[in-house]
């Protein structure tokens, strides 16, 4: 006995309740490689023999076949973290700050732009408009070029002008658009049947459906973030290749 229990009495029991268990022969299951043996074989045995090993056995390849495979699978499971968080919509909640707005940023550059170009717009316009009023009676090319071009552009102006000048007619013409009213009588009931219609019955999702919701769509952005927050390939050459595409 050994603490107050008795080996034998136990070693009977368990021998008595699991005698089916007891006894049996227990197989592993067949180590199956994630990239083709033959080829990764080579692929091992030409790097090694540039480093003076000229024989890799069979276990070195089944080991780099499983450390691929599992690197893999963490690169996979990180960039699809990093794809969730991306569409996951944190604006409205009370535990982030907004710090930046880009596209706020981006627009403020869009509407400098914007103006800069009228101003050069208007600026030209001027200079058309003063080459047109001139009446030199010995004009160059240049002088001549302006003239016609400030003709051009008057009456691309104007054009623009009768254009709108028709829209707005047409508009006014047509008048508001009127909305349909329902009649008085079985109106409660029309408006009953119309939201009748509108939701349809609940039909429960296929599995195809269903299948397709899971689904996170990764892009080459969410790679670049989780290559670059690595340390073994912060510096790498995919790295450098991903951020050139």
């Amino acid at each position: 006995s050994m603490a107050g229990v008795n080996l034998n009495e136990e070693n009977a029991r368990i021998l008595a309740t699991s005698s089916e268990i007891v006894g049996t022969k227990i197989r592993s299951c067949k180590d199956e490689f994630f990239l083709p043996a033959d080829v990764l074989h080579r692929r091992i045995l030409d790097t090694a023999r540039k480093l003076g090993v000229t024989e890799v056995p069979a276990d070195v390849v089944n080991v780099v076949s499983h450390a691929t495979q599992f690197r893999l699978r963490s690169l996979l499971e990180k960039v699809s973290v990093v794809a969730q968080h991306r569409a996951d919509a944190v604006k409205d909640e009370d535990l982030y700050e907004q710090t930046s707005d880009v596209r706020a940023q981006l627009r403020f550059f869009e509407q400098l732009e914007r103006i800069e170009k009228q101003r050069k717009d208007e600026q030209e316009r001027e200079m058309l408009l003063k080459a047109a009023k001139s009446r030199a009676r010995q004009e160059d090319p240049e002088q001549a070029r302006l003239k016609q071009k400030a003709k051009e552009m008057q009456q691309q102006e104007l054009a623009q002008m009768r254009q709108r000048d028709a829209n707005l007619t047409a508009l006014a013409a047509i008048g508001p658009r009127k909305k349909r009213k329902l009649d008085s009588v079985g109106g409660a009931n029309t408006s009953s049947e119309v939201r009748d219609r509108a939701v349809p019955a609940a039909v429960p999702p296929s599995p195809r459906q269903q299948l397709r919701q899971r689904i996170t769509r990764v892009n080459l952005r969410d790679f670049i973030l989780c290559l670059e927050q690595d340390r073994s390939t912060a510096r790498s050459m995919a790295l450098y290749k991903a951020l050139l595409k």
